[in-house]
């Protein structure tokens, strides 16, 4: 049994299609095909089952994605711990995060927590972000977040903690008189939309799903790229959701303007995620600085993190942690 073949199976898992998945393994679908069978005749038993509409997980292969998905993520974080001990990285904070965060929120941040430390930033798409996470690549994830946005993440082996706010925002072109260039009470407006592996995608779809917004839109174009949306919004491409953080100097400098009233505004958090296990002496200080306090974890049944009391943030509220899935 290999390595190679527990991740084929969590992505196979993850995007139930065996092109998709084959592709986001970088080897061929043949290829990838034969190490599922391979993987299923080790564990005796068929692991999957195929449908008209894609590929689900089996009652076992259900089972089995619970435990090889902590499995695996703790190997990467074995080997990541045994590198850090043998090139002595331990005092390099290697941070993931999101791409809008890494060019607005993170430099400033960062500067005022940890001044003095070496950085490692993976910037990515919150779905690749995750799995850096899950992997052990990164030590913190810094990302968007909404209480209907649910990630792999949510699970007692990860902790929370929010430490900033933003908006989502639609903004647009002006028009010659400074007005927006499109509204959206009109018709079918041109929509500079995020692709699926975009977290703030999917805040935007449960926030208007929740408040039954409908906005009639015909998407023009689809980016994981915030920054890509506002650059083609101000060049009159559409109306784009982006976050306020970002957006903020081009509405003061008038290239871009709101295209509807705050009826279509999604408050977010920005909130920075750590594994709940013991880290690094410097992560653990950036983790106590971020929380504001250095009271060590107890009575959670997880090891100590520091800069936080059992189901508590910085605050006093509780950390979105919740209890770990089968599935």
């Amino acid at each position: 049994m290999q390595l190679d073949w527990l991740e084929d199976f969590l992505a196979l898992a993850e995007e139930r299609n065996f092109s998709r998945a084959a592709d986001r393994r970088n080897v061929t679908q043949p290829a990838f095909g034969r190490r599922i069978r391979s993987l299923e005749q080790w564990a005796g038993t068929p692991l999957f089952t195929r449908t008209k509409s894609g590929t689900d997980l089996s009652p076992a292969g259900e089972q089995f994605h619970g435990y090889i998905q902590v499995s695996v993520r703790d190997l990467y974080r074995a080997r990541a711990a045994a590198q850090e001990v043998a090139d002595q990285a331990a005092s390099v904070l290697t941070v993931a995060a999101t791409h809008a965060l890494s060019f607005t929120f993170f430099p400033h941040w960062i500067v005022d927590h940890a001044p003095h430390e070496p950085i490692n930033l993976k910037s990515d798409s919150l779905q690749a972000c995750e799995r850096m996470m899950q992997r052990g690549e990164a030590s913190f994830l810094l990302s968007h977040h909404h209480p209907l946005l649910r990630i792999s993440l949510d699970t007692r082996d990860f902790v929370r903690v929010e430490i900033g706010e933003d908006l989502l925002v639609p903004v647009c072109q002006p028009d010659a008189a400074g007005g927006p260039r499109w509204t959206l009470d009109g018709d079918e407006v041109p929509h500079l939309a995020y692709s699926a592996e975009s977290g703030l995608g999917r805040i935007l779809a449960a926030d208007w799903a929740s408040r039954n917004l409908t906005p009639s839109l015909a998407v023009v174009l689809q980016s994981r790229l915030a920054a890509a949306l506002l650059s083609m919004a101000i060049d009159g491409g559409g109306v784009a959701w982006v976050p306020q953080s970002l957006a903020g100097s081009a509405l003061a400098a008038g290239t871009i303007t709101y295209a509807a009233d705050d009826r279509y505004h999604t408050k977010v958090a920005i909130t920075l995620a750590r594994p709940a296990i013991a880290l690094s002496a410097v992560s653990e200080t950036l983790w106590t600085a971020a929380c504001g306090r250095g009271k060590a974890a107890r009575g959670s049944g997880r090891p100590p993190v520091a800069g936080l009391d059992a189901g508590e943030d910085a605050r006093g509220g509780s950390i979105d942690a919740v209890p770990r899935h089968s599935t």
